[in-house]
């Protein structure tokens, strides 16, 4: 058999000065067509990508916050600043697609902060965004995280939750939305240095910068802990949108500290603005953030902020029944799947309403109210086959709710 000489398998080349011929079991590629296949690969992934941002629908602030309307209830100017924030940031992906520009005007992400009380809505809203267009979303809780090189998890765990959602697809995850929920537990502890670190609040805060202002991360797939010899995946923060949420519980003094004096000298009778001391979150501005323990660096990555406001008697009882997902909605489907009609008189629903405005727990409150009205029927209705219609009136309610445990947690 005679001997072959060693030439490249796809363009016949032969091995010549420093033209590299890589052998494989019965064949060998040269250099030149390595070089070729790369660039061939790298164009088809970039049109992949290219197709998906075409196929990307833009919506309108209106179009947005229309979608938001039908599971949030209420908090409008939060709707409407969330609605356009979102617009102008995929207006911004999207308009390289859309036609060529010329302009070379930089336009920058605006990540968002929102700021109000527990169970007003903070992360349904950044949820239900998601939903709407269709991109890879995750939620990350600020509590655990920690300084490199502490227990807890590194700031770059953020982002290995975002591949995760996105199944690892990177160009996805980097269109992607995140959502920082309690960002507030991250703030810095004393205004007065101290001789050991902050490592779960100031040294997060530092650590974080780098993810909010747009950079490329070196993010372990799996997490960084647990697999330290894993291959770093390289994500670009410059198109993900970054949405954070806290309580901020008492951030109203600092607001109401920076309000009274917030101006020197003297002033004229119509200078004087009335201030709504029920709701005094109306209020917040980044100087409030930075009082409360927020870096500046930190506030500044955040241009977008706006409260949301408590949620009254009338927002509770619409929150009920109004919703997509409303929570009446979703038991009566829960015991339709047991071949029950759940029926809710109105006497009934303002009793859990009042019960939540005692609990100051929000549209949270509504949930635990309600499972300990209905659990005692879920339990014993899958065995008992001839009860065909159920309704809850008041004074089921109010034995039911005074029989579990839940009294016990309320606000004397």
């Amino acid at each position: 058999m005679p001997k072959q000489t060693d030439q490249c398998s796809f363009c016949g080349s032969e091995r010549k000065g420093n033209n590299l011929l890589i052998a494989g079991l019965n064949a060998h590629i040269c250099q030149t067509c390595v070089e070729t296949a790369h660039e061939i690969l790298a164009q088809e992934l970039e049109n992949e990508h290219s197709k998906k941002l075409k196929g990307f629908k833009l919506h309108t602030p209106i179009e947005i916050k229309s979608f938001l309307d039908q599971y949030v209830i209420g908090q409008d100017g939060a709707k409407r600043v969330l609605s356009v924030a979102v617009y102008n940031h995929y207006k911004r992906i999207n308009r390289s697609t859309l036609k060529k520009d010329n302009n070379d005007v930089e336009i920058e992400k605006s990540n968002i902060i929102f700021v109000g009380e527990t169970g007003t809505g903070k992360t349904l809203m950044a949820r239900t965004i998601a939903k709407l267009l269709k991109v890879p979303f995750c939620i990350a809780d600020a509590t655990v995280l920690t300084e490199a090189g502490y227990v807890g998890e590194d700031v770059e765990s953020i982002l290995s939750r975002l591949l995760q959602a996105a199944d690892y697809d990177v160009k996805s995850a980097e269109m992607g939305i995140v959502f920082i929920d309690e960002i507030d537990k991250i703030a810095r502890k004393s205004d007065n240095p101290s001789i050991t670190r902050d490592v779960s609040g100031e040294g997060v805060q530092q650590a974080m910068l780098k993810l909010l202002e747009g950079s490329i991360v070196n993010v372990p797939p799996q997490g960084g802990r647990k697999h330290p010899d894993q291959k770093m995946i390289q994500v670009n923060t410059s198109n993900i949108l970054f949405i954070a949420g806290g309580a901020f519980d008492g951030i109203e003094k600092k607001i109401a500290s920076r309000l009274r004096t917030k101006s020197i000298g003297y002033r004229g009778a119509d200078d004087f603005q009335e201030v709504d001391r029920e709701n005094l979150l109306q209020y917040i501005a980044p100087p409030d953030l930075k009082a409360f323990g927020l870096i500046p660096e930190l506030v500044g990555r955040f241009p977008v902020s706006c409260h949301l406001n408590p949620l009254d008697k009338e927002a509770l009882r619409r929150i009920l029944t109004e919703p997509k997902n409303a929570l009446v909605k979703q038991y009566v489907h829960l015991f339709e799947m047991d071949n029950v009609e759940l029926e809710f008189e109105e006497e009934a629903l303002n009793f859990i309403v009042e019960k939540s405005i005692v609990f100051k727990l929000g549209a949270r409150g509504l949930r635990s109210i309600m499972e300990s009205i209905l659990t005692d029927l879920m339990f014993d209705i899958p065995t008992q086959k001839d009860i065909k219609k159920i309704t809850i009136d008041r004074a089921f309610a109010e034995e039911k709710f005074s029989s579990s445990g839940i009294t016990k947690l309320m606000v004397a």
